[in-house]
């Protein structure tokens, strides 16, 4: 029977603990440990067995009590075998979560969207009606009813709670082709009095579009093409006539704003894409002579353009 280690030979073998573990925890650190398998013990999320399915007025109620339902109930843990990385991404996680306490920002949520939110309808227009008592209008009437309460401001149940829309930003936008602002039913006018109407791109704005924005369609184009080991160069000429052709079709035909470079582009790289990936090209041009020759009659020949472009 062996009896605790006491004195020196005691102190000896802490002071091994005490390295091993300062030498782990430099190789921790370094990420020496990260390719290794560690077993680590996680709660189990599992799916719901029970749903509760509320009738109307009652979605919040329907909401909660599943979730009051699975915090009384024991929390069952798994074992999962990951590598070290892992494993300290899933244990920070859950220490994360203990540390967050959801009621506080539960409730911080509900009134930062209460007092600060912004909420944007887009195409609005859609359900804009002309006046009639019959057919598609009525329903679109009815949308718009729908969309009163909750602009003038209502308690709206959600997964969090109750909101309030009173002191809640509306702002709603439309193109407004086939419809007008006025054909609004008169209510829901009067919860938008500030109007505001955007001038028609021009083509320096598309060359703009077509260059700028992070995810523009030349960039996606060119990523597109060197996945097939081939690079494609656009001049500043032939991002210039590009950019003419979409604002002249848009002239000519219904102007759909910058979705119309979509179009344009499609039909001038559409061989080019056809014959990729082909040993022979590597590097492609497309100057201000290339999108003309190619583009130039389809934009004139009006019937043409009109399925083409």
């Amino acid at each position: 029977m062996h009896g605790p280690l006491l004195g020196s030979e005691g102190e000896e073998v802490e002071e091994r603990r005490r390295r091993t573990k300062e030498k782990l925890r430099s190789k921790l650190e370094k990420g020496d440990l990260d390719a290794r398998e560690v077993t680590v013990e996680t709660v189990d999320r599992g799916k719901p067995f029970i749903e509760i399915f509320s009738s109307a007025g009652l979605e919040e109620m329907g909401v909660k009590f599943p979730e009051g339902l699975e915090s009384m109930m024991p929390k069952k843990k798994k074992g999962r075998t990951v590598t070290v990385e892992e494993a300290k991404e899933i244990l920070t996680q859950e220490e994360k979560e203990k540390l967050v306490d959801m009621d506080k920002v539960v409730s911080w949520a509900i009134e930062a969207v209460e007092n600060t939110g912004i909420v944007f309808i887009d195409e609005i227009d859609k359900i804009a009606g002309t006046g009639s008592t019959h057919g598609p209008d009525v329903s679109r009437e009815g949308v718009q009813r729908d969309i009163l309460p909750i602009v003038e401001g209502c308690s709206v149940h959600t997964k969090y709670g109750s909101v309030k829309t009173d002191h809640i930003l509306f702002i709603a936008a439309g193109a407004f082709h086939m419809s007008k602002p006025s054909d609004l039913i008169p209510e829901l006018q009067g919860r938008f009095p500030i109007r505001v109407e955007f001038k028609a791109l021009t083509a320096d704005d598309f060359e703009r579009i077509l260059q700028e924005p992070e995810n523009a369609l030349l960039k996606q184009y060119t990523a597109l093409v060197e996945a097939d080991n081939c690079t494609i160069r656009f001049t500043k000429g032939a991002i210039r006539e590009i950019a003419s052709m979409a604002f002249l079709v848009n002239q000519k035909m219904e102007n759909i704003g910058a979705r119309r470079l979509h179009t344009v582009l499609t039909t001038l790289l559409e061989d080019i894409l056809f014959e990729l990936p082909d040993e022979s090209m590597k590097k492609i041009s497309i100057t201000e002579k290339v999108v003309k020759d190619r583009l130039d009659k389809i934009v004139k020949d009006e019937d043409l353009a009109r399925y083409i472009l």
